[in-house]
């Protein structure tokens, strides 16, 4: 397995705030406010980078994208940043939170087992 130490294992508040927003954009908002209070809840799992992008279906933003750059430029700097936010979806992995962070990871290494709270 892969390691690199880019995550700690503690999400900022404005992570959760950030989870909260995109999942009302996919949910009702009593629906979203309980999936985040589940994600506060939920243990750190570690999940390799690839799995993640396959699970979610998404396509990897581009290396040269700004948010993803300055993301691979702080794992680089050894600064630590939070967990990603998963939600299981019924045939798709929803990343709520950290898209740009799981990129950056992804190509840091696909095998790079990244801190995640699913719910």
């Amino acid at each position: 397995m892969a390691k690199i130490e880019m995550f700690c294992h503690t999400p900022a508040d404005d992570d959760y705030d950030s989870a909260r927003n995109y999942l009302e954009l996919l949910f009702p908002e009593e629906k979203a406010a309980e999936l985040v209070e589940q994600l506060k809840k939920a243990e750190i799992k570690l999940k390799k980078a690839k799995d993640i992008m396959r699970a979610s279906r998404l396509d990897l933003l581009p290396m040269d994208n700004q948010f993803v750059q300055y993301d691979i430029h702080k794992a680089r700097r050894k600064e630590l940043m939070g967990p990603i936010m998963l939600v299981r979806g019924n045939e798709r992995l929803i990343i709520a939170d950290g898209f740009h962070r799981m990129c950056a990871a992804y190509y840091l290494g696909e095998e790079i087992e990244i801190p995640c709270l699913i719910v």
